[in-house]
């Protein structure tokens, strides 16, 4: 899954450069530099092919010299990469930069954080479709990098059929009997256990439980008797992931992990030795 692509980084650049880095050229064109990203707090780290690809666009002599990889778990005050080049460039790319590695490190740690309140049990963590436009490929990417999985990509891959869509077709019934003419997987969001029974005798594939509180969600477990798989939706917090998951369900989908993104703490320096030519 390609999880960027030239349009990307070129959109990003021209909203920050426009017509030019009137800052960066106030140093001497020729003047090459070192320069390090420094981390300012514990984090999973995530979106190095972002930088890699932003300093490719702006000047392929750049070279990065990375001291960690994606999903790694990183330290305060630790050097994770070291960039040679031009100064300008390497100051012209900087913001940008550090805003696809800061978003996409906040989606992987605060994955990381959810699926340590799994271990032991079943369930997986799933994120949705509640991403940043234009970075969702990215995102749900980081989200496997901190641990958790993938939901659908979109409107496109699979079915999840929910309130809206049970009202207009005019039962679960008659929306699942219609998605099983083709081979994508079936979802079902049900309310209440009702429609949880419904949807077991039409044999979806998953069923959503949404907003469930957690003695409903253990009912619907037993009801279920494993007959489909079974994902919870809707508030689901680090504080109590870890009693829903012991509950027995397969999945837990949780919107903030792309939703709520608060950017981890970064640092790029240019190192004052730096070397002029």
């Amino acid at each position: 899954m390609p999880i960027l692509s030239s349009d990307i980084i070129e959109l990003a650049l021209a909203e920050d450069i426009g017509s030019g880095d009137i800052t960066a050229a106030l140093i001497p064109e020729n003047q090459e530099s070192e320069a390090r990203i420094i981390s300012q707090q514990k984090a999973v780290i995530c979106g190095i092919d972002f930088v890699n690809a932003i300093y490719q666009h702006l000047d392929p002599k750049v070279v990065i010299s990375w001291k960690v990889k994606d999903g790694d778990e990183i330290e305060s005050n630790q050097v994770l990469g070291i960039l040679k080049g031009n100064s300008r460039v390497l100051l012209t790319g900087e913001r940008t930069a550090l805003n696809f590695l800061q978003t996409l490190s906040s989606t992987a740690t605060l994955t990381r954080r959810f699926v340590a309140q799994l271990r032991g049990t079943k369930a997986q963590l799933l994120d949705t479709r509640k991403t940043l436009p234009g970075l969702r490929l990215a995102q749900k990417y980081a989200v496997r990098c901190g641990g958790g999985k993938n939901h659908r990509l979109g409107l496109y891959d699979a079915f999840l059929i929910k309130e809206n869509h049970i009202s207009a077709c005019g039962s679960i019934t008659k929306a699942v009997l219609e998605a099983r003419r083709t081979s994508y997987p079936v979802e079902v969001e049900v309310k209440n256990l009702s429609e949880l029974q419904e949807a077991i005798a039409v044999h979806a594939d998953i069923v959503m439980l949404d907003n469930f509180s957690l003695k409903q969600v253990q009912a619907a477990v037993e009801l279920n008797a494993k007959s489909v798989k079974v994902e919870v939706s809707g508030g689901v917090n680090l504080d109590n992931i870890r009693a829903v998951a012991e509950t027995g369900v397969d999945y837990i989908s949780v919107g903030a992990l792309t939703k709520t993104v608060v950017p981890i703490e970064l640092s790029f320096l240019i190192s004052p030795g730096s070397e002029v030519y």
